[in-house]
C-alpha cells in the first residue's frame, strides 16, 4: 500500500484571466488613476457607469477568485454543504478572508489558503512570560480594520485554549468588518450530559465560554465546526454565536468513489448512536450496524443488522480515542465475511499513541488489519504522528473550510 496520503476532496483551480472587453472605454487612452466619468455618455455611447477608475491599468485579471470543485463526473451530493455554496460565488467578487492561525494549524492553514487567492494568511506573535502566561501580539493590528477576518484554532489540550482564547476575544474588537472562528474538532463534545448528579457537561462551559465572544461590527461571530458529537449540542451556544456544523462524509463519499471496488461498499457502525449520525448521508451503500452487549462481566460487539458477506465494508465514527470499540468490530465483521475492512473517523484523536494498535492487512487479510484508516487533518498533531504509516490515509478539510469562510 502507499503511504500515507493527504487528500483534498476537490482540486484548485487558478483564477481564469478574462479577455478584454470591448466595450466604448475600450478605445479611449488608458493611464494610472484615469477615471471615466458622464463625458461618455455625451459622445452617443449609451452606459451607465458614471465614474470607471483603472487601479492597475494594465491588468483586466477578474477579481473574482473562484474556488476549486470536485470533477462534474462526481454528484454534488460529494461535495461539503458550504464548500458547494463558495463554488460558484456572485459575479461581483468573493469575500477577502484574512485568516489567522496558531503554531498547530499552521499547515492546515496553508492548506486552506491554497483553495483561494480570497485568503490570505496573518501571523501572531506566539510568546509567553517568565511565569508561563502569554505575550501575546497581533502585528498590523490596524491593517485589518474593516477587513473579513478568521482563525483557525485547535484546541487540543487545556494547556492551549486560554492562549487562543485570548486571540479569538481580541480580534473582534480590532474594528473588523466581520469574525470566523474555524474551530474543526470540538474537544468537549463527548461531554455533553449528566448522567449522575454532580457530573458536569463540559460541552456546554464550552460553548458558553465561546457564546461570550466580543460582537464585531458584522454582528455575532461565526463558529465553524466539523462533527460535532451530538447535534443537540447547538442548543448549548447563545445568541452571540453562529454555530455552522459541517461533516467530513462528503470528503469520504468522494473518496470512495475513487476505489475500484466502490460498487463493492458496505458501510458499518459501531452502534446505534453513529447510525443515528451519519446513515442520511450514506443512506444509498449498505449498511450494518453493530451493537455492545453484556455477556457476563464483559460488553462484547456484536452484529444487530446487515451482512457483510464478501464486502468491503467500511466502519463510519464520529471520533476515535482508545479504538477499543472499532478493533472490536473490524474481528466480528472479519468473522462474519468480510473481504476487506475499512475505518474512517472524522476526527482521530488517538491519546498515548493508540493509533500504534491499527495495522496493515497486508493485502486482503481483514482478520489482521484494516485496508485503509482515513482521518481528516482537524487534529494536527494526529496527522504528524501517522504520516507515511499504513493503513492511515488523511482527507483534507481545507476545501471546505475555504468554502464555509466564503458564506
Amino acid at each position: 500500500m502507499a503511504a500515507t496520503r493527504l487528500l483534498s476532496s476537490r482540486p484548485s483551480l487558478q483564477n481564469p484571466k478574462l479577455s478584454r472587453p470591448t466595450h466604448p472605454i475600450d478605445f479611449l487612452p488608458r493611464s494610472s488613476g484615469l477615471k471615466f466619468s458622464k463625458k461618455i455618455v455625451s459622445h452617443g455611447s449609451r452606459c451607465d457607469i458614471t465614474s470607471f477608475e483603472f487601479d492597475k491599468p494594465r491588468n483586466w485579471t477578474d477579481p473574482l477568485h473562484v474556488i476549486g470543485h470536485s470533477p462534474s463526473s462526481h454528484s454534488s451530493s460529494s461535495v461539503p454543504m458550504a464548500a458547494a455554496a463558495a463554488r460558484n460565488p456572485p459575479a461581483r467578487g468573493v469575500k477577502k478572508v484574512c485568516l489567522f492561525y496558531c503554531a498547530e494549524t499552521k499547515a492546515l492553514a496553508e492548506r486552506v489558503a491554497a483553495e483561494s487567492d480570497a485568503i490570505e494568511l496573518r501571523g501572531i506573535t506566539w510568546r509567553t512570560f517568565d511565569d508561563g502566561f502569554p505575550n501575546l501580539f497581533i502585528p498590523n493590528a490596524q491593517g485589518i480594520r474593516g477587513q473579513h477576518v478568521a482563525f483557525l484554532a485547535s484546541f487540543s489540550s487545556p494547556g492551549v485554549i486560554f492562549e487562543q482564547l485570548s486571540v479569538v476575544y481580541a480580534l473582534p474588537k480590532l474594528f473588523i468588518s466581520s469574525f470566523t472562528l474555524v474551530l474543526p474538532f470540538f474537544p468537549t463534545g463527548t461531554s455533553e450530559r449528566m448522567e449522575d448528579e454532580g457530573d458536569v457537561a463540559t460541552a456546554f462551559t464550552l460553548a458558553r465560554i465561546l457564546s461570550n465572544i466580543p460582537i464585531s461590527r458584522g454582528g455575532p461571530t461565526s463558529l465553524v465546526t466539523f462533527d460535532i458529537h451530538a447535534l443537540q449540542e447547538r442548543f448549548y451556544f447563545g445568541d452571540n454565536i453562529l454555530p455552522c456544523f459541517e461533516s467530513g462524509i462528503p470528503l469520504l463519499k468522494y473518496r470512495l468513489q475513487e476505489l475500484p471496488d466502490s460498487d463493492n461498499i458496505a458501510i458499518a457502525f459501531p452502534d446505534d448512536g453513529s447510525w443515528k449520525r451519519f446513515h442520511k448521508q450514506l443512506h444509498h451503500f449498505p449498511m450494518i450496524v453493530c451493537a455492545k452487549v453484556r455477556e457476563g462481566d464483559k460488553r462484547i460487539v456484536r452484529i444487530k443488522e446487515g451482512d457483510p458477506a464478501g464486502r468491503h465494508v467500511v466502519i463510519v465514527d464520529d471520533l476515535v480515542q482508545s479504538g477499543g470499540t472499532l478493533v472490536e468490530c473490524q474481528k466480528v465483521l472479519a468473522a462474519h465475511g468480510a473481504t476487506k475492512i475499512s475505518a474512517y473517523v472524522t476526527h482521530g484523536i488517538f491519546p498515548n499513541r493508540s493509533w500504534e494498535r491499527f495495522e496493515h492487512d497486508n493485502g486482503g487479510n481483514p482478520e489482521n488489519g484494516l485496508t485503509y484508516f482515513w482521518i481528516t487533518d482537524s487534529c494536527s498533531k494526529t496527522v504528524t504522528a501517522v504520516k507515511n504509516k499504513p493503513p492511515f490515509e488523511v482527507l483534507s478539510l481545507a476545501g471546505s473550510i475555504a468554502g464555509a469562510l466564503q458564506i
